[in-house]
C-alpha cells in the first residue's frame, strides 16, 4: 500500500499534520493536503451566512412541490474573487428544506450544468426510484454533457434528460438530513464544487422540548476547499478518467475551512443557549470540534437520525464526512464583548469559526433530561449476520477501494436484505472508513468489540470506523423494495469504487 506523504500546514491558528493513510488507532485525517494558490484571508473577517430556506411553489393537502435548478454561479466566497460554483439554486450550499415528518415533499430538478447529475437525500426514507441510484443521471438540458460522464460505466440506469422529479414522503422522526449529488464516479467533484445542501425534518415530539428556535437555531455545515490564484476551486482530478491523482486516493483535504460557505466565519450571538445543527460536509476530513476557551461544551440532543433519548455532553466532538450532529451551546457564562472560537483539535487547534458575544438577553430555554421516545434496541437472537469489509484493492480499472473484495459494479447485488426483519451488520476496515448505509438508519452495538464511542449514541445513518476497527450494527429496513447502496463516504473512496448494491426484497 502507498502511504499518503507527511503535510505539515500552519495555516489560520494551526499546524495540519496528515497522517500516512489514516492508519492509526485514534480519530485521524486520511487524505492528502491540497494547498490553495489564492491569498487567503485572515480568519473571522467574514460573517457567518445562513442558507435560505426554500419556499413551494405550491401545495396541497399532502404534499408540498419545490422546484430545484442545478445552475454555475459565479460567488465571492473568499473576500475580492469570484469562484464558480455549481449549486442547487446557484447557492453554496444550496437551499435548506424545512419540512413535517409524514408530510411528502415533492422536488423537480432541473439540470442546467454541462454534466449530469444525481440527487441522493441522505438519511431519507427513501423510495428507491427517488434515492439517487447512481446511474439514475439526469442529464443536461441541452443535450451536451461533459464527455466523462459517458461510456459503458454510465449506462444502465434510469435516466432522463433535464429534468428529474424527487418523491420523499419524510416518513422519519424529526432529524437533520442533507442532500448531495451521487452520480457514478464523480460524486466527489460535484460535491466539492457546491452540489449539497440541508433537508430538516420537524415533528410534534421536536416542537414540544423547550429548545432554542427561530434566530438561536442555526444550522453549521463545514466543509473544506482549496482555491486556485484567481479563486476557482482546486481539485485534482485524474486527467484520464474517473477519479483522482494518485497522490489523493486516500482523500482530499483542502486548507480552508469554510462553515455555510465563508471561510474561517464570526458570527454574533447573546449570551444565551444557541442550538447548532452540524453537519460534516468535507469530502475526506474528519473536525475534533472543540472551543478554545471553556466554559462551553456541546450539549448533544441528537444525531444522524433525530433526537437522542437524553442529552450526553462533550468537551469536543470528532465528526467524519457526512455525519450531523445536533448540539445545545450555553452562552450564558460568558460576559459581552467575550470572543470564543471552535477550532480542530485534530489538526492542532486550527480555526474553523469565532462567536462573538454581544449582549445579555433573556432565555426561557433548557435542554430536558429527556429528549424522545428513543430507546436503545435490544440485541436480537438469531437474526442474520453480514461482514461488510472495506480495504484498499487493485488500482486497474480504477478500483482502487473495495468492499468485500469488489469494486462497484451495479448489476450485481452484494445482499438480498428482507424488509420488516432486524439484522447485524460488521463493519471491517483496513484504515479509516466513514460507512454510510442508504435507506434506514441504524444502531452501533460495539465498536472494536466492546463498548461503543461517545459519538455513537442514537439512531445513525453514517459511522466512522477507524484503522483495522470492527463496528457492529443492527438495522431493519422497511416499506421500500428496490436497489441501494452501502458505502464509504470518503467521496474519494467512494468515486475510486468503494460502494457495494443492496437489494431489499
Amino acid at each position: 500500500m502507498r502511504l499518503s506523504r507527511r503535510a505539515v500546514l500552519a495555516a489560520s491558528g494551526g499546524a495540519l499534520v496528515l497522517t500516512a493513510c489514516g492508519q492509526e488507532a485514534k480519530p485521524a485525517q486520511a487524505g492528502e493536503l491540497l494547498r490553495s494558490k489564492a491569498k487567503l484571508p485572515a480568519p473571522f473577517q467574514v460573517p457567518l451566512r445562513i442558507p435560505p430556506v426554500k419556499k413551494a411553489v405550491r401545495s396541497d393537502a399532502k404534499a408540498d412541490y419545490y422546484q430545484v435548478v442545478q445552475r454555475t454561479a459565479s460567488l465571492e466566497i473568499l473576500p475580492g474573487l469570484k469562484t464558480e460554483v455549481m449549486g442547487y439554486d446557484g447557492l453554496f450550499p444550496g437551499p435548506t428544506f424545512d419540512v413535517r415528518s409524514g408530510r411528502t415533499t415533492v422536488v423537480e430538478q432541473v439540470n442546467e450544468l454541462d454534466v449530469s447529475t444525481v440527487v441522493h437525500l441522505h438519511g431519507g426514507h427513501t423510495p428507491a426510484p427517488s434515492d439517487g441510484w447512481p446511474l439514475d443521471l439526469i442529464m443536461p438540458a441541452n443535450g451536451q454533457h461533459a464527455g466523462h460522464h459517458t461510456g459503458r460505466r454510465m449506462s444502465g440506469g434510469d435516466m432522463t434528460t433535464g429534468k428529474r422529479t424527487y418523491t420523499y414522503p419524510n416518513t422519519q422522526r424529526a432529524a437533520t438530513l442533507w442532500y448531495h449529488d451521487h452520480t457514478m464516479d464523480y460524486t466527489a467533484p460535484q460535491v466539492y464544487r457546491g452540489l449539497f445542501g440541508l433537508h430538516i425534518v420537524r415533528d410534534d415530539e421536536e416542537a414540544e422540548l423547550p429548545l432554542p428556535k427561530g434566530d438561536r437555531e442555526i444550522p453549521l455545515v463545514i466543509a473544506d476547499r482549496a482555491f486556485d490564484a484567481d479563486g476557482s476551486f482546486l481539485y485534482p482530478a485524474a486527467k484520464d478518467g474517473p477519479g483522482v491523482e494518485s497522490a489523493y486516493m486516500e482523500g482530499v483535504v483542502a486548507d480552508v475551512t469554510l462553515v455555510n460557505g465563508a471561510p474561517w466565519p464570526v458570527h454574533e450571538v447573546d449570551a444565551v443557549r444557541y442550538r447548532f445543527r452540524i453537519l460534516n460536509a468535507s469530502n475526506a476530513r474528519r473536525y475534533e470540534l472543540a472551543f478554545d476557551k471553556g466554559p462551553a461544551t456541546f450539549v448533544q440532543i441528537g444525531s444522524d437520525g433525530g433526537l437522542l433519548g437524553e442529552p450526553v455532553e462533550h468537551k469536543s466532538l470528532v465528526i467524519a464526512p457526512a455525519e450531523r450532529f445536533d448540539v445545545v451551546v450555553d452562552f450564558s457564562q460568558y460576559q459581552p464583548g467575550d470572543e470564543v472560537t471552535v477550532v480542530n483539535k485534530l489538526d492542532g487547534n486550527a480555526n474553523v469559526l469565532r462567536f462573538k458575544v454581544a449582549r445579555k438577553a433573556s432565555d426561557d430555554t433548557r435542554v430536558p433530561a429527556t429528549l424522545s421516545s428513543y430507546a436503545v434496541t435490544p440485541r436480537p437472537k438469531g437474526v442474520v449476520r453480514r461482514e461488510w469489509r472495506f480495504r484498499r484493492g487493485s488500482a486497474g480499472d480504477h478500483r482502487g477501494w473495495t468492499i468485500n473484495g469488489k469494486g462497484f459494479d451495479p448489476a450485481v447485488m452484494q445482499a438480498q436484505v428482507k424488509l420488516d426483519q432486524y439484522e447485524i451488520w460488521s463493519f471491517v476496515t483496513d484504515v479509516h472508513h466513514p460507512v454510510h448505509v442508504h435507506l434506514a438508519p441504524f444502531q452501533v452495538l460495539t465498536r472494536g468489540g466492546g463498548k461503543i464511542s461517545a459519538y455513537d449514541h442514537g439512531w445513525k445513518d453514517t459511522v466512522d470506523i477507524r484503522p483495522a476497527e470492527v463496528v457492529e450494527v443492527l438495522v431493519r429496513f422497511t416499506a421500500h423494495k428496490g436497489k441501494y447502496l452501502i458505502h464509504c463516504h470518503n467521496l474519494e473512496h467512494e468515486d475510486m469504487a468503494m460502494m457495494a448494491a443492496f437489494e431489499t426484497i
